[in-house]
């Protein structure tokens, strides 16, 4: 086994969710990441814990959304019950084919999204990483050589993480005050937002890996202006490009696509929640050098900035303030790398890429 799998299975367990021999540890994993899972076995063996695996098998979903109407979907409480006794999760992601669930009916795409809440609700109760295992397709969406893309993929998650903390302290004592936000990049993108009150998360690895981001919320009925996304996001196996959102008094009023703008409405149309904004997140992590049209990696790039529709990040709202709830969490990415930047309380705090700070 290369020995690079081992090492990341090894952040993954000792780094990310700190497993003991008292968990019980769900693995979510595409059946091409099997050396991953195997690794894991072997350290979450070595820690006398319990592992069980739930391998992703697209071909068997896809079926599924197709036969099943929207009226008969509901929360499989079998999965929910099991959920709430799962200390640890751990989810791979690998692609073997990007679109494979692109004819699922969009209604029906929906309801299965508002059935897995419950679930959801229950995983992110428990200690929980998300991560990737190098595939030759999602080597393809990154127009990189497989071989080129596992380089990429291990370098950017084994990596001093702690000094990564440390610079994104930077940003976050400047957010954490704060008390609005601005983000203008070219013609299109002008979008107010107001943070007052709310915390500031730094990503340095355990939620997401590879990290590299610092996050807050916005006050839920606050973003006003429009915003145009740089990069693609794919949906259910649709890829959506070139999306614009306008927002008035926090929630969407206008939307428009290049491609895809059916898969957007969408999205949109899941529930109320889904119209107002969870997250805004900026990139920081300088290792992260080429878009790859993967949003785990694209989204912490140092000169990005990303908005999240629908379900906000709970660890930034405090107990008595609003939290926007939904069952979507759609991360969409501005490339403020030229003509762009990003002001906190009137203030640059960056310009074209660059923290005033750096």
């Amino acid at each position: 086994m290369d020995d690079r799998v081992r090492r990341h299975a090894g952040i993954l367990t000792d780094y990310c969710t700190d497993v003991s021999a008292d968990d019980d540890v769900l693995i979510r994993a595409p059946t091409p990441a099997a050396d991953l899972v195997e690794a894991l076995y072997e350290r979450i063996g070595d820690r006398g814990a319990r592992p069980t695996t739930e391998w992703r098998h697209p071909r068997a979903t896809r079926a599924y959304g197709r036969a099943i109407d929207p009226d008969d979907v509901r929360t499989a409480d079998h999965r929910l019950a099991a959920m709430a006794e799962t200390d640890v999760v751990i989810l791979i992601k690998g692609a073997e084919n990007d679109a494979a669930g692109s004819d699922v009916d969009p209604e029906t795409r929906a309801a299965l999204r508002r059935a897995k809440r419950p679930v959801l609700d229950e995983r992110l109760e428990t200690r929980w990483v998300i991560t990737q295992y190098p595939t030759a397709a999602d080597a393809q969406r990154a127009d990189l050589p497989t071989r080129a893309w596992e380089e990429f993929v291990y370098d950017a998650v084994d990596r001093d993480w702690d000094a990564q903390r440390a610079f994104q302290e930077r940003l976050v004592d400047v957010l954490e005050p704060a008390e609005t936000v601005r983000i203008v990049s070219g013609d299109d993108t002008d979008l107010r937002l107001s943070v007052d009150g709310m915390g500031a998360f730094n990503d340095a690895g355990e939620d997401n890996m590879p990290g590299g981001e610092v996050a807050t919320v916005p006050v839920v009925d606050s973003a006003d202006g429009t915003i145009t996304f740089d990069l693609p996001v794919v949906r259910g196996g649709r890829e959506i490009r070139g999306a614009r959102l306008t927002f008035e008094d926090g929630e969407v009023v206008d939307h428009a696509a290049e491609r895809n703008e059916a898969a957007l409405t969408a999205l949109l149309d899941t529930d109320d929640g889904a119209r107002r904004l969870g997250e805004l997140g900026i990139g920081m992590n300088r290792d992260i050098d080429r878009f790859t049209n993967n949003l785990l990696f694209d989204e912490k790039m140092g000169d990005t900035v990303h908005v999240a529709l629908g379900d906000a990040m709970a660890e930034c709202v405090p107990d008595d303030r609003e939290l926007n709830e939904s069952a979507v969490h759609a991360d969409l990415l501005v490339d403020t790398s030229e003509d762009s930047r990003i002001e906190v309380d009137g203030e640059v705090v960056q310009e074209n890429g660059t923290f005033a700070f750096e």
